[in-house]
C-alpha cells in the first residue's frame, strides 16, 4: 500500500497537489481525526482509574477547634486544640471486581485503537472521494465548455446556411435549443465543481491546487472471498466490536463483586494538642496538652442486604454483554456486505471504463461520418446534434467511471482494513502513535502528575476564498451574442 503514495518520479507544476499531499494534510489537520485522538487519550485514562481502586489510599485530616461555649461548672476547661488524623488503607480482596474492571478498561483501550483506525480510514476514504470528485468535475466542466464552443460554431454555420436557403428555420431552432441546453449543463457542471472544491477544503483544510492524477491502487484482491477473508481479520470496526464485547464480558464478572466480601488492611494514627489552653480549678492538676495514638488492623466487609442493587447490577451487565455480542455479529455482517459491495462496485466500474472507452471511440467515428454524410445531404442537422450529444455523454460517462473505479477500489481497501496511515506511507512527519500515548499513562500512580492543556491542532477554513469554476470566455458570432 505504500506504493499508493510513493513519488512517481514525474515532474509536476510547483502549485500541483498530489493525493499524498491531500491525505497528509488531512492526517495532520482534520478536526474529526484530531478530536478522535483526544477521545482515545480520554479512553486510555480508564485503565489507571481502574487500577487506582486496588492501590493504597492515604489521607490526613487536620482539624483546629475553638471551644467558644463550655460548661462553666467544669473542673477542667480546654479553650482550643488541634487534631491530626492519618489513615493508610489498602484492599486485599475485592471479590475480583478490581481485577476485572482493569481488564475491561484495557479492552476498551484496544477497542479505542481500532475505532481510531476506523476514523482514519473513513476520513482518508472521504478525502480520496473529494479529490477524485474535483478531478472528475473539472473534466466535466471542460467537456461541457468544449461542447458549448462546438455548438456555438454549429449554430453560426447553420444560420449561414439558412440565409442562403440551404437549411430551414427548424434547423436553426434545433441548433439554438441544443446550445441553450449545453449552456445550462455547463452551469450545472460549474456548480458541481464548486461544491466538490468546498468539500475538499472541508476535509483537507486548504484549497485544491492543480490536482494530479492519482497513482494506481496496489494489492487489490482478485476475488470477493479473498477480500472478505482479509476484512474479517483486519477491519477496524469489527476489531472494535470484538474488543467491546470482551470488555462487556469482564464487566459482567466485575458485577459479581458487588455482593461478595471485601477485605482490606489499614493503619491509622491520631495526634491531638490543646495548645496549652487547658485550665483547671483542681489543686495540683497538671495538664497533658498532647497525645498520640496509633492502630493497625484488618477490616472485612460482608454485605448482607443492599436493597437488590447487586442483582440489578449483574442483570444490567448481562444485558450489556448480550448487546455487545449481538453488535459484534451486526458489525461482522456489515463488514462482509461492505466488502462485497465495494468489490462489485470496483469491478463494475472497471467494466464501465472499458465499455465507455469503446463508446467514445465509436461515437467519434459516428460523429465524423454523420458530418460527412450531412455534407452530401444524407444526414440532417439534428443527426449531427445527436451525434455530438452522444459523444459528450460517453466522455462524461468515461470520466465518471474512472472516478468511481478509483473510489470504489480505495473503499474496498478501507473495508479490508488496509487504508490507514500505517498503510499509506505518510512519511512527511511523525505519525501519531496511540500505543505510546497509552503507555505514558498505563502505570501512572502520581496524584500530582499533569500535562499542559491541549491546544487546537486542526486548521480553520474561514480564511479560504469562496471557490469558483472559471472557464475561458466563449467567443461566438456577433449574431449569437
Amino acid at each position: 500500500m505504500v506504493a499508493l503514495l510513493a513519488s512517481t518520479g514525474l515532474a509536476v507544476p510547483a502549485n500541483a497537489d498530489t493525493l499524498r499531499d491531500a491525505l497528509l494534510s488531512a492526517y495532520e489537520t482534520n478536526p474529526n481525526l484530531t478530536a478522535a485522538r483526544q477521545g482515545q487519550r480520554a479512553t486510555n485514562e480508564g485503565v489507571p482509574l481502574a487500577k487506582a481502586n486496588g492501590r493504597p489510599d492515604i489521607t490526613v485530616q487536620p482539624t483546629y477547634v475553638e471551644n467558644i461555649l463550655q460548661d462553666s461548672g467544669g473542673s477542667v476547661v480546654q479553650a482550643r486544640g488541634i487534631n491530626i488524623n492519618g489513615t493508610i488503607s489498602a484492599p486485599l480482596y475485592a471479590g475480583g471486581g478490581i481485577r476485572n474492571a482493569v481488564r475491561a478498561a484495557e479492552n476498551r483501550v484496544e477497542a479505542g485503537f481500532a475505532n481510531l483506525r476506523g476514523t482514519e480510514s473513513a476520513i482518508f476514504s472521504a478525502v480520496v472521494g473529494a479529490y477524485m470528485d474535483v478531478i472528475r468535475d473539472e473534466s466535466i466542466v471542460d467537456l461541457n465548455r468544449a461542447q458549448v464552443g462546438v455548438l456555438s460554431v454549429n449554430l453560426d454555420a447553420t444560420r449561414d446556411r439558412f440565409e442562403i436557403g440551404d437549411l430551414t428555420r427548424t434547423d436553426v431552432a434545433q441548433s439554438e435549443a441544443r446550445l441553450a441546453l449545453a449552456t445550462s449543463n455547463l452551469e450545472t457542471a460549474r456548480a458541481n465543481l464548486i461544491r466538490s472544491k468546498e468539500i475538499y477544503i472541508q476535509l483537507v483544510g486548504r484549497e485544491p491546487g492543480q490536482l494530479q492524477a492519482p497513482p494506481p491502487l496496489p494489492n487489490l484482491p482478485s476475488t470477493p472471498d479473498s477480500a472478505v477473508a482479509v476484512a474479517l481479520d483486519s477491519n477496524p470496526d469489527l476489531i472494535a466490536a470484538r474488543e467491546t464485547r470482551e470488555a462487556a464480558r469482564f464487566d459482567r464478572r466485575a458485577a459479581n463483586a458487588s455482593r461478595l466480601p471485601t477485605i482490606s488492611v489499614f493503619t491509622s494514627q491520631s495526634y491531638s494538642n490543646a495548645l496549652n489552653s487547658i485550665s483547671s480549678n483542681i489543686p495540683g492538676f497538671v495538664a497533658d496538652n498532647s497525645s498520640l495514638n496509633a492502630q493497625a488492623g484488618v477490616r472485612a466487609t460482608l454485605p448482607l442486604y443492599q436493597g437488590g442493587q447487586p442483582a440489578a447490577q449483574i442483570r444490567q451487565a448481562q444485558a450489556r454483554l448480550g448487546q455487545a455480542q449481538e453488535l459484534e455479529i451486526a458489525a461482522e455482517r456489515e463488514v462482509i456486505a461492505q466488502t462485497r459491495a465495494a468489490y462489485a462496485s470496483w469491478r463494475a466500474a472497471l467494466d464501465v471504463i472499458a465499455a465507455s472507452e469503446r463508446a467514445v471511440s465509436a461515437n467519434e467515428l459516428s460523429l465524423e461520418g454523420t458530418r460527412a454524410e450531412n455534407g452530401v445531404g444524407n444526414r440532417t442537422i439534428l443527426d449531427i446534434l445527436n451525434a455530438e450529444q452522444e459523444l459528450l455523454n460517453s466522455k462524461v460517462q468515461l470520466v465518471a467511471a474512472r472516478r468511481n473505479a478509483y473510489v470504489a477500489g480505495f473503499t474496498l481497501l478501507a473495508a479490508m482494513g488496509k487504508a490507514e496511515a500505517r498503510d499509506l506511507g505518510l512519511e512527511g512527519g511523525t505519525l501519531y502513535d496511540p500505543v505510546a500515548d497509552y503507555q505514558k499513562v498505563d502505570g501512572g500512580w502520581n496524584d500530582w502528575s499533569s500535562q499542559p492543556d491541549p491546544v487546537t491542532k486542526s486548521t480553520r477554513t474561514v480564511d479560504t476564498a469562496a471557490q469558483k469554476a472559471e472557464i475561458e470566455p466563449i467567443v461566438t458570432d456577433s449574431r449569437n451574442r
